[in-house]
């Protein structure tokens, strides 16, 4: 398969209808919810973000120990899972233990499977974070037909963004 290079990029991103561009999504997404509001058929159109950027935001510092808690506290939760499903078919009290035993277990080996984890890293990551993907702008596009009067009622609704 052969790259796509920027000229032909550019061509098929001219050949998209574009009703308007906005900075951030939430501008994109509340002038289609408007769109939407107001009777347009959205499904016509599509929000799309260009120049992606991978952002990564560094929440704080990752030791074995938080690495571990973290684990166990996921683990508990799927110990809670299995517990009250195991305890669907156990009479009287035993339902109680089951889920007990469940939390414990799954707090355990998550536990032991985040500390591990962590210690296999060989500290070249010590740190946790958050990833997300953002767009520079977002696009939003419409069907030829349909494009005119999509941009008609976001300028009656104050929507379009000035140039």
């Amino acid at each position: 398969m052969l790259p796509i290079d920027q000229r032909q990029l550019h061509q098929v991103t001219m050949a998209w209808n574009t009703v308007a561009r906005y900075d951030d999504y939430a501008s994109a997404q509340a002038a289609v919810d408007r769109l939407s509001d107001d009777g347009f058929p959205v499904g016509q159109l599509s929000i799309i973000g260009s120049d992606l950027r991978l952002v990564e935001q560094v929440t704080g510092r990752l030791t074995k120990a938080k690495a571990a808690l973290s684990g166990a506290a996921s683990g508990a939760w799927f110990g809670l899972l299995i517990g009250v499903l195991l305890g669907l078919f156990a009479t009287g009290s035993g339902w109680l233990a089951m889920v007990g035993v469940g939390v414990a277990f799954g707090a355990l080996w998550g536990a032991a499977f985040g500390f591990l984890a962590h210690a296999m890293t060989g500290g070249r990551r010590d740190f946790s974070a958050v990833r997300s993907l953002a767009a520079a702008h977002y696009d939003v596009i419409a069907g030829s037909a349909h494009v005119d009067r999509a941009r008609v009622m976001l300028g009656q609704a104050g929507l379009l963004p000035r140039d």
